[in-house]
């Protein structure tokens, strides 16, 4: 097929990629107004008391600026303890190096590569990001001037630059819009059991209009919960001395949420009985938003007789929803912990000191930036010095993260250029004072929080906008009227892009695609361990740690996806390969969601047979499971090899002959038909060798 076959199917998916991205995201505008209000205080500040790096400040404000209070306290210090450490480490090695340029780039050398491999290794990464940043940025001040006390006035200034801005940031978050996690967790979880309500809501009424929720919101409202919680434990005692029981609370809230996609629009030839189970389905919902909003305990709402209640089963989704409320209801009325909470991450990687890719990641950079400042002082051309920053910001573990930070770097390059280049021509040379300033900055800085407070594969665009557009015109106290400056960041930018991608790909290739193998057969084996007969058809006692496994399952499902989408953006030499990695990958991740599915149906089927069904499809359905997660297992141990050799399961189509040749009893059809659409997920998945062909187009390859 021509490349200009695919063209029109670029263009939707690319605008279904935008939609989705630059749609509202929870909280979106909260964060927006704070950085306004922020970066408001800080324009006026600086041009006030004439504080210089004005643009500094103002990425520092977006830097620290985060969702909800907890993450901005936390990155705030980071960066107060990084910059403070980076500043005296800068002025120790002006101290002893000033007059010897050699030894003070060695010695500056030394501390970026030391503070890039500590990135790389260390969970509070972005203190030591800071460092590198700053330690390269002061060596450009060096070659600005030969008098070592305007030299110390500007480090010490650039300290001021990053701290104050951060002070202000931390006083707007906690007194004027504090944005607590709690809160959000709590809004949250109202916000999808609301989306249950009005489900149930319709079927019962008929008349009452509910949006669809699809399984991609049903993901990402997994993972925002999860988020959630765990920075509300960071918050809030009493979260962390019941974290078990909170994260079977959002289990519990999440499985109901996906219920709710299962939920028909209409069930019109619906029985009195079934009427009154989905009312007290209805009011159990309720009972649980109000403890959620209140902090009380949960208490289940018996309106029917416990004989009557497997009316719901008969209708998609609801049968989910009961067992999910029955469950919770009996794990408060007992008062026990369920189980542990999941053990936090090491502060250092576990392999920090024998893992050679951490020491290769560091020399690169340190490559690409000394490349850089070779060229910014053989060339004179002072106005390209974010060439060197550059090297760092692009510097990531992969070539998918890093091309994909490249191109967000440039097209908020670009656009905050092309904005700053109309505010020069047009708006510039009618201002007089600062109210008219900001009313020029802040419709900038709106859009740019406003793209950043979004999605993190679009959110770093909105931060490099409002970078270049200040670095543009705010560098001054006064008004800016020399376009060559606007040319220069653009140009440094560019340059800068180019060199740190040529290196990455030029020495140590590291890219993600053996990662991804790891992350996909991780997601198999979670899916396989939900398959298990005894997990599956334990009763109402394993509701629960089901449903903990299932939101398990969406986050690395999640994580898989994210991983895939920047191996998509890796650059390679051998096109083919890389094309065919991808739609592997897809087709896997399109088979996995499925097989997820088709394992959920398969146990409400289970669930919802329980007194009908004959013992002989039970243990037909048992065995299914079995084979399945076995068949799951093979083929993501074969999928996490060195050499993959994972192959389509072809132990699956004898048994499904002897599911077909099954006699079935008048209840058994229902199972023996959910286990037959299980195994033929499974044996859909594709062959995955280096020889192997992909049959699978994109479009059919990803189904949502």
């Amino acid at each position: 097929m021509a490349a200009a076959d695919y063209l029109p199917a670029a263009l939707r998916d690319s605008g279904r990629f935008l939609r989705r991205e630059l749609a509202p995201f929870p909280g979106r505008v909260n964060v927006m107004l704070r950085c306004m209000l922020t970066s408001a205080i800080a324009i006026v500040a600086s041009m006030a008391l004439q504080v210089p790096e004005l643009a500094l400040s103002l990425l520092v404000v977006f830097y620290a600026t985060q969702s909800n209070v907890v993450i901005t306290r936390l990155v705030g210090v980071m960066f107060i303890v990084g910059s403070t450490l980076a500043i005296g480490l800068s002025i120790l090695l002006l101290k002893f190096t000033f007059d010897y340029p050699l030894l003070r780039i060695v010695a500056a050398s030394v501390l970026f590569f030391i503070s890039v491999y500590l990135l790389r290794v260390l969970r509070i990464g972005v203190v030591f990001f800071v460092v590198a940043i700053v330690v390269i940025y002061v060596q450009s001040f060096v070659d600005r001037t030969d008098q070592a006390e305007l030299l110390i006035r500007a480090v010490l200034w650039v300290w001021v630059a990053v701290n104050y801005p951060i002070a202000l940031t931390l006083v707007v978050n906690t007194l004027l819009l504090p944005a607590e996690p709690r809160l959000q967790l709590d809004a949250e979880m109202h916000r999808q059991l609301a989306a249950l309500d009005a489900r149930l809501t319709r079927l019962i009424d008929g008349a009452a209009d509910a949006a669809p929720v699809t399984l991609a919101a049903v993901q990402q409202g997994a993972l925002t919960l999860q988020k959630l919680l765990r920075f509300t434990t960071m918050r809030d005692a009493h979260y962390r001395e019941h974290q078990a029981l909170q994260l079977a609370c959002i289990a519990t809230v999440s499985r109901l949420y996906r219920g709710a996609s299962d939920l028909p629009d209409a069930w019109p030839r619906a029985s009195q009985a079934q009427l009154a189970m989905l009312r007290e389905l209805r009011a159990n919902v309720r009972a649980l938003d109000e403890s959620v909003m209140s902090g009380e305990r949960y208490r289940h709402v018996a309106t029917v007789a416990p004989d009557e209640r497997a009316a719901a089963d008969a209708i998609p989704g609801a049968g989910e929803v009961q067992r999910a409320l029955h469950a919770y209801a009996d794990l408060v009325a007992s008062g026990a912990e369920p189980g542990t909470p999941p053990a936090s991450e090491p502060m250092v990687a576990p392999d920090a000191w024998t893992n050679p890719a951490y020491m290769r990641f560091s020399l690169k950079t340190l490559l690409a930036v000394l490349i850089c400042y070779v060229f910014y002082n053989a060339a004179d051309w002072q106005g390209v010095h974010t060439i060197m920053l550059t090297c760092v910001i692009v510097a990531l573990p992969s070539l998918g993260a890093s091309t994909q930070r490249a191109l967000l770097r440039v097209a908020g390059a670009v656009i905050g250029s092309a904005l700053a280049l109309f505010m020069v021509v047009f708006v510039v040379p009618h201002l007089d004072d600062v109210v008219g300033l900001l009313l020029m900055t802040l419709p900038v800085i709106a859009f740019g929080s406003w793209i950043s407070a979004g999605s993190e594969r679009i959110g770093y665009a909105g931060i490099q906008l409002v970078f270049t557009f200040s670095l543009a015109l705010l560098e001054r106290f006064g008004p800016t009227i020399n376009l060559t400056e606007i040319r220069d960041r653009l140009v440094g930018i560019l340059l800068g892009v180019g060199v740190a991608t040529f290196v990455q790909m030029s020495f140590w290739r590291e890219g993600e695609s053996d990662v991804l193998r790891q992350k996909l057969a991780t997601l198999l084996r979670a899916i396989a361990a939900q398959l298990h007969a005894p997990q599956a058809g334990a009763g109402s006692h394993d509701e629960l740690p089901y449903a903990q496994r299932q939101l398990q399952a969406w986050a690395v499902l999640a994580d898989a996806e994210a991983t895939l989408s920047r191996v998509a953006l890796e650059p390679g030499w051998q096109e083919g390969e890389q094309v065919h990695l991808t739609l592997r990958a897809q087709t896997v991740l399109a088979q996995a969601r499925e097989i997820m599915l088709a394992g959920d149906a398969l146990r409400n089927a289970l669930a919802a047979q329980a007194g009908s069904s004959s013992p002989q499809a039970v243990d037909v359905v048992g065995s299914t499971q079995e084979l399945a997660a076995a068949e799951l297992g093979r083929y993501a141990d074969g999928l996490a090899a060195d050499q993959p050799a994972a192959h389509a399961p072809a132990a699956l189509a004898p048994h499904r002959a002897g599911i077909a040749a099954q006699p079935a009893g008048p209840g058994d059809a229902a199972l023996i038909t959910a286990a037959d659409e299980l195994l033929r997920q499974v044996a859909a998945l594709p062959d995955w060798r280096v020889e192997s062909p992909v049959a699978a187009s994109p479009s059919e390859a990803i189904r949502t």
